[in-house]
């Protein structure tokens, strides 16, 4: 078991590389998944990447499943109840298969996988990647679409990404964290990914940093813890314009914006006041750690005061994590401020020099609203409507 190990780490890593790299490709990084999870008997990991990967032999039973919802939905325009009469003996054989329904057939997933336009659950993931040059060549095949291929795709490495780091940390740090703190950690990485992936790679790679033994890494997990701080504020309370109890909730507010946001959802007292303890706590913390990493003065900030302000960090969203409603789960669509200048030009179907200037113009308001993507020159209607329709802003 312990060589299982030490391969499934080295795989492990050689997908991380892959998924982290420019240049490098998610079909690999899959691959690799797909042979770490099976090495580990981690079999509902395993299976997802297969699917991935367009394995036939569980590809049928779900296309199957799809393909009868998606018709049920097209005549009745109500939405989908998965465990409903109508489909338990669809259910019953993918569970003969040995697929995890509550597993696998997340909402995101089962969108893409009944998009015709962005490969469905037909096109594996090597189709969709060998694809790719095309459609930012010609914008469809006129079955395939551009920027619907580019969500399917940024899926799968997200998710991806996460998987391989959750099978990175339960190998790195077998040992040497105990097994309350496992619980605890992987029921808040499990409920992160179901509403957020990207906020869940934050924190797993935080998680991760703490262990180093380069100092920069410790400073880096603090920005990371920091940063995730600020999505999830995002995510669940987005700045305005309000005064409550003399509190206001500016972009920079975070912690203001998240206690607010407990103070709203969180019913107990004595819960709220012990999530709003966690996020007081932490957001000055981060706030003073952060003055030392924006200056560079890595040495200054201790593995112990990193691995400590990631622990409390769980232990915050341990205590929030119940109350976030599945419904705020983020959409696949790219964020407009986020979005890279080749994403831009393809999927706004603008000029070089119009996407050129939309990243100078979100850099000048440090984000970018809809409003002030009006004012950019060469941006007309036609930009607009497009800009709604495939970019979070």
């Amino acid at each position: 078991m312990a060589d299982k190990k030490v391969e499934a780490l080295k795989i492990i890593e050689e997908g991380l590389q892959q998924l982290e790299s420019p240049k490098g490709s998610v079909a690999v990084g899959v691959q690799k998944l797909s042979r770490a999870s099976k090495l580990l008997d981690e079999d509902d990991i395993n299976l997802w990447a297969e699917i991935q990967l367009g394995n036939p032999k569980y590809v049928y039973y779900i296309g199957k499943l799809l393909k009868k919802m998606l018709e049920e939905f097209d005549k009745t325009k109500k939405p989908i109840q998965l465990h409903d009469k109508l489909y338990s003996k669809d259910l019953e054989e993918l569970k003969e298969a040995g697929i995890n329904i509550d597993f696998i057939l997340t909402k995101t997933f089962c969108e893409l996988k009944t998009r015709e336009a962005a490969g469905g659950i037909d096109n594996s993931i090597y189709v969709l990647e060998e694809h790719l040059p095309y459609l930012k060549k010609h914008s469809n095949d006129k079955t395939l679409y551009l920027k619907d291929v580019q969500e399917h795709i940024s899926y799968i490495k997200r998710t991806c990404h996460v998987y391989l780091t959750k099978l990175y940390d339960n190998l790195k740090f077998s040992g040497t964290i105990t097994s309350s703190f496992d619980l605890l950690k992987n029921a808040v990485d499990d409920r992160l990914l179901d509403l957020d992936p990207e906020i869940a790679t934050q924190l797993m790679l935080a998680f991760k940093a703490v262990s180093s033994d380069n100092k920069e890494e410790w400073s880096h997990a603090l920005t990371t813890c920091r940063r995730l701080l600020e999505s999830l504020a995002d995510k669940l309370y987005p700045s305005n314009d309000l005064v409550i109890d003399k509190r206001t909730f500016k972009q920079s507010q975070f912690v203001n914006r998240l206690w607010q946001f407990m103070n709203d959802a969180i019913v107990s007292e004595s819960n709220r006041d012990l999530a709003q303890t966690h996020v007081n706590y932490l957001g000055s913390w981060l706030e003073k750690t952060n003055k030392l990493t924006d200056k560079g003065v890595h040495f200054d900030v201790s593995q112990l005061e990193a691995t400590k302000a990631v622990f409390h960090l769980y232990l915050m969203l341990a205590d929030l994590i119940e109350y976030l409603d599945p419904s705020t789960t983020r959409s696949i669509k790219p964020n407009i401020a986020t979005a890279s200048l080749d994403e831009l030009e393809a999927l706004l179907n603008v000029r070089r020099d119009v996407a050129k200037a939309i990243v100078i113009a979100r850099i000048k308001f440090n984000g970018l609203t809809l409003e002030q993507l009006k004012g950019i020159k060469g941006v007309g209607p036609k930009t607009i409507a497009t800009a709604k329709e495939v970019f979070e802003f």
